[in-house]
């Protein structure tokens, strides 16, 4: 009998965390998209939501390749491809040949949208540390501790790649 509470629980304390996860990022974007909405330049631009992830892991390790942009956000690389394009033509990313491979192509953050970015990034930061001012420094330290244990079991199980290996603040 204790196995199927076992079970229960897990799966109460599993879709709790979807759910909750699910608001989170429901927020995010809300935050973002509103952002987007007020920006002077470039006007109004619509980002779906695997635009706004590729911009992300662009700008958190960029230059990138087509395929390691592609393995990151777990699609094929004529999708990667595609979605550049898409990017290339709003004026957020931009393409440009390798360095170190002629063959290869690199993906970066074009410089005139730097600031835009920049100004998204600067307006998420903002939710979350009105989000730790009211939740408090002890809740936050755990909610932090917790995040370290995800990253950590992720990590184990899918590698660097999946996860950006950033360690929980101290106190």
């Amino acid at each position: 009998m204790a196995s199927v509470i076992d079970k229960e629980t897990t799966r109460a304390q599993a879709l709790y965390i979807i759910t909750t996860g699910r608001r989170i990022h429901e927020e995010i974007l809300n935050l973002q998209s509103r952002h987007l909405a007020n920006l002077a330049s470039p006007p109004h631009i619509e980002l779906s939501l695997a635009q706004f992830n590729a911009i992300g892991v662009v700008r958190s390790q960029e230059p990138l390749t087509m395929g390691d942009l592609a393995d990151r956000l777990g699609i094929s690389a004529p999708s990667a491809s595609a979605m550049v394009d898409r990017l290339t033509e709003k004026g957020l990313l931009q393409r440009e040949p390798s360095t170190e491979d002629r063959r290869k192509v690199v993906v970066r953050i074009a410089p005139d949208a730097k600031q835009d970015i920049d100004a998204i990034e600067a307006g998420l930061l903002a939710l979350f540390e009105d989000l730790v001012q009211k939740l408090g420094p002890k809740t936050t330290d755990q909610w932090c501790r917790v995040l370290a244990a995800v990253q950590k079991v992720l990590l184990s199980e899918t590698g660097p790649t999946a996860v950006s290996g950033n360690s929980p603040p101290g106190p």
